[in-house]
Parts: structure tokens; C-alpha cells; sequence
């Protein structure tokens, strides 16, 4: 495929030199390996989302003429008011593993609201899809981006909200078009950022083959080194997106094999904190707040700053620290020596992708942040907000002197026990496995995908709304007796002249009696426990 010979990006290229024949080989085998590793799914699937999205779509539209009939708007506005359904994420971005959820955008004319949203979408999505089609509903009102979590037919959507102020949505829309951003709201824009950031970095890559081949090995490495998540401090997938992008742009004929090996170098050797832009920031009339170490104080202490290409720009990394900084250099060096010697022959693909020694070699002393519960959907929020805060502790233990590193693993283990009493639960909140239920397995949040939980995680203003069960909570599923914890862990190392023996007993307790200070915490209900372990 023929590729513009123009500047792409905010520098020029380094090299349009065409792949080599042993260059197309070795993005063939890399092809081959993230297909053996799960990463691709069965055309089948990907029809059926298709489907799905235009069912949505018709939906969507239904939807819109139904708040304009309630509102008994004249028959013309009706005709013409439209709606149309925007993807965002892994999904838009087409680097997306099977089960992967559908991060999807309802986009509304200005005489329908977001309360219109969770009154009416629910019970349109049930007229209109098939008998049994909808698993499950979950609005979450509150949330930061506020959100209905659905799973249709095995596919999970976040459908998200927002309205433009114009009359009328047509299908062809052009969402990178930034005067539609006139008279949004805060969250209206937050929503609407999603599909915007997709299109425009889509727009910027100069192939989108090899940026998606590229991006699913660079997630794949990401995921299995567990240095993905942007709430725990590691960039999540759009940053990535990002970095990925980057890369093609500097070697714009090169294979996604080349992007790769390119990528552990050139990132990892990066001049942080100097910024990865896409392209140069823009201004507009509308004046929202873009990222500008200049402008705002805040913006000079982020360490790795990955900025937004779509107006108005933003810092996609703002969450990491010093030891998430030092883990993902270290991550990005350990990558590049692998691809050398994938290179020349010496390893394959696969070598890769091996996955973390973060719990078998890394660490030889833990943390344990257990939270728990006396039901699921008070676990599910409580655990979101003690996810949200982890972070504040390891801070606290980065600035102690004996410390060198305290690394959050990238995401927490959820279980189920059975507690007849207080002296029950008190052994599970110490780490005590013998209440676990049998029945029930050890799982990860991010394969939970609770949206009361990420609702909560994310940090939105009204979290406590959420977690005082002012949300639509159920308690379903709760079992008599049920205790149900989630627990996170942070592996410290000691720093060379210390010695050699671990207190955290202080930073610990003051950020456990903070956060069991929340307004959403409610004795009885919520616990809290921190216990040092070693390996």
C-alpha cells in the first residue's frame, strides 16, 4: 500500500525505506503468534458485533424520536432529529481481543437530556432486541462517564451518553469536527472525547494494518508484564494506542514486525518528561482547558506524559508515578533485548510475551490491601473506591527513605467466603483462605468488569452516591453468611542501604483510618485490612 510522503506527526520521518523480504517474513511469524496467542477472534464473532452495532444504531435512533414524541416536538424536528451510535477504544481502534467489551457512544441532538437516557434507553433496548438477547443491564447514572453496561447475546457494551447543541444527528457526522464542542458540559465533552481521540488517531497513523498488528503485540507484552491500567498508574489502552501510533509515524512504511522492535527502543529511551504528541495542538474559540505545562503547574509534574490529539488535549498518563515510571522503562528495556535477538534469529515471538514474575521472583515482601464486604454490591463499590486510593499508600511508601520501589500490581483478586462470625471475617481481612467458598473461583477486576466497581474507580464526584446505594444497586446474588473481599497487593523492595527490615505500620495505618473516614464507608458494612507478607 502506497504511502503519502508527507510529514506525519510533529517531526519528520526517520525512515520511508520499504520492508525487506526477511522484514515481511518476521511480521508473518508475528501474526502467527498473536493468532496462536488468542489475540484475533473468529470472523463469525466479528459479524455478529456488526450486527449488534446496527441494531444499536436503529435503537439509537428510536430512541432519539421517542423523547421528541414525549416532549410533543412538532413532526418535522422528529423526522429529521436523528441519533447516531460512535464506537471508541480498542474496538474503533481495531486492536481488540475476543471478549473484549464495546466501549460505544450514543450521540443525541440537543432537546434530549442524559436523564432522558437512563429513563427511556432501558426499556427501547428491550422492546427492540430480541426475546432473551439482553444477559444484563446495569445503569450506572453516577459514574464519572456515566454509563449502561450491557451484554447482549455474549457481547458486553458500555454505552455511554452525550448530546450536541444542534438540532439535528445525522449518520454521517463527523465527530473530529470541533465546533461540534460548542455548549457541552463537562460531561458531555469527557464523552464525546472517546471517539474523537479514536477517529483523529486513526487519522494520524499512516497504516492502519500495521498500527493494529503493532498495537495488539504491544498490548499483549503490556498485559502479560502487568504494566497496563491507567488507574493503578500504568498507561491503558488508548495510551498505548498512542505510543504505538507514534512510532509508525517516524517509520512510515515499515511492518508492524518493525514497529515493534522499533517501539521497546525508542520509547524506552525516550526524553521524559518531554511530551508524545500526535500533532501539534490546536486552539479553539470554545477555550476548554488543554494540557499546557506552561499554563497550569500541575501539568509539569506529570512523569510520561502521552497527550490526547483531539481537541481540547489532555494528559492520557497523568497517573504515573516514580515506580510505575522506573517498572515500564525497565519493562521497555527488557523488550528491546528481546526483539534484538528476535531479530537475529536467537528468540521468537513468543519469548515475548512471557508472562510477569511479579508474584515468583520479583518481590520478596508484599503488601495485602484487603478490603471486604457483607454483600456483593457494597463489595463492588467499596472496592472501587480502595482501588481508586491505592495509589495515595504507595505514594506514602515511595517517599519513605528504606524504600525503593513499592509497585501496585495492575489489578485485584476477587473472592467469595463463608463467615458465620466476627472472628471468621476478622481471619479472612488477615489473609486467611480457609472461609473461601468452594464453589466459587478466584477472580481478577478486570475480568469482572463491575461496573459499580470501575464506576467508583474511576474517581467520578459522585462516588459516594454510588457507594451509599444511591445507584441502581441490587443486592442479587448475595449469599447468607457471604463475606466477599478483593485484594490488592504491592510488592515492595528495600533500598540498598536500609536495614533490611520492613515498617510500614505507620504509613499504613493513616491511610486505612483516611480512607474508613469516607463518607461512603459504613461500619459493618466495609472493612478494611493491610498485612505484610514475604516471600
Amino acid at each position: 500500500m502506497a504511502v503519502s510522503q508527507r510529514q506525519w506527526g510533529t517531526t519528520p520521518s526517520i525512515s520511508w525505506t520499504p520492508p525487506t523480504e526477511k522484514e515481511i517474513l518476521q511480521n508473518e511469524e508475528l501474526t502467527d503468534e498473536l493468532k496462536r496467542q488468542g489475540q484475533y477472534e473468529a470472523p463469525s464473532e466479528t459479524e455478529k458485533k456488526q450486527a449488534l452495532l446496527i441494531q444499536l444504531q436503529k435503537i439509537a435512533v428510536e430512541f432519539v424520536k421517542h423523547v421528541c414524541r414525549k416532549n410533543n416536538l412538532p413532526q418535522s424536528i422528529i423526522d429529521s432529529a436523528g441519533g447516531r451510535i460512535c464506537t471508541y477504544g480498542s474496538y474503533r481502534l481495531g486492536a481488540y481481543a475476543p471478549g473484549s467489551d464495546i466501549d460505544t457512544l450514543v450521540v443525541a441532538p440537543r432537546h434530549v437530556s442524559r436523564d432522558d437516557f437512563f429513563e427511556h434507553m432501558p426499556s427501547i433496548l428491550e422492546r427492540m432486541l430480541p426475546p432473551g438477547a439482553i444477559e444484563e443491564m446495569k445503569p450506572v447514572p453516577e459514574a464519572y462517564v456515566p454509563i449502561i453496561k450491557l451484554v447482549i447475546s455474549g457481547t458486553d457494551f458500555d454505552l455511554n451518553f452525550t448530546r450536541l447543541a444542534i438540532s439535528s444527528v445525522p449518520f454521517e457526522l463527523d465527530v473530529k469536527d470541533t465546533n461540534l464542542l460548542r455548549g457541552l458540559d463537562d460531561r458531555e465533552l469527557r464523552a464525546l472525547n472517546g471517539p474523537r481521540v479514536a477517529d483523529e488517531l486513526m487519522h494520524l497513523v499512516p497504516q492502519k494494518k500495521t498500527f493494529r498488528t503493532a498495537l495488539r503485540a504491544i498490548k499483549l507484552w503490556a498485559q502479560r508484564r502487568a504494566i497496563y491500567g491507567n488507574i493503578v498508574g500504568f498507561p491503558g489502552g488508548v495510551a498505548w494506542g498512542m505510543l504505538v501510533a507514534r512510532v509508525c509515524q517516524l517509520y512510515p512504511q515499515a511492518t508492524g514486525s518493525v514497529i515493534v522492535m522499533k517501539f521497546f527502543r525508542i520509547i524506552g529511551r525516550w526524553n521524559w518528561p518531554q511530551p508524545i504528541l500526535l500533532k501539534e495542538s490546536e486552539d479553539h474559540p470554545i477555550q476548554a482547558r488543554v494540557w499546557n505545562p506552561r499554563i497550569y503547574p500541575t501539568d509539569k509534574y506529570h512523569l510520561m506524559p502521552i497527550i490526547t490529539p483531539a481537541y481540547p488535549a489532555m494528559c492520557a498518563t497523568h497517573n504515573i508515578g516514580p515506580t510505575t515510571k522506573k517498572i515500564i522503562i525497565q519493562e521497555l528495556e527488557r523488550g528491546g533485548d528481546i526483539t534484538d535477538k528476535i531479530s537475529f534469529g536467537k528468540l521468537q515471538w513468543k519469548d515475548l510475551f512471557t508472562k510477569h514474575t511479579y508474584f515468583t521472583k520479583d518481590y520478596k515482601y508484599y503488601l495485602s490491601i484487603i478490603s471486604g464486604s457483607t454483600s456483593k454490591d457494597a463489595q463492588a463499590s467499596w472496592s472501587g473506591f480502595v482501588e481508586s486510593k491505592v495509589r495515595l499508600l504507595v505514594q506514602s511508601l515511595e517517599s519513605q527513605g528504606s524504600i525503593a520501589v513499592a509497585r501496585l500490581f495492575n489489578k485485584g483478586f476477587t473472592r467469595e467466603h463463608r463467615c458465620t462470625d466476627e472472628n471468621e471475617r476478622t481471619a479472612v481481612l488477615h489473609g486467611d483462605m480457609q472461609y473461601q467458598a468452594a464453589n466459587v473461583k478466584t477472580e481478577t477486576t478486570d475480568t469482572i468488569k463491575d461496573p459499580l466497581h470501575n464506576a467508583v474507580a474511576q474517581g467520578g464526584a459522585d462516588a459516594t452516591a454510588i457507594m451509599n446505594g444511591n445507584g441502581q444497586i441490587t443486592q442479587d446474588g448475595t449469599e447468607p453468611h457471604g463475606f466477599y473481599t478483593t485484594t490488592y497487593y504491592i510488592g515492595i523492595e528495600l533500598a540498598q542501604d536500609s536495614t533490611k527490615k520492613l515498617d510500614v505500620s505507620e504509613q499504613s495505618r493513616d491511610w486505612k483510618e483516611q480512607q474508613c473516614r469516607a463518607a461512603g464507608y459504613e461500619e459493618g458494612r466495609n472493612f478494611l485490612n493491610i498485612t505484610a507478607t514475604r516471600r
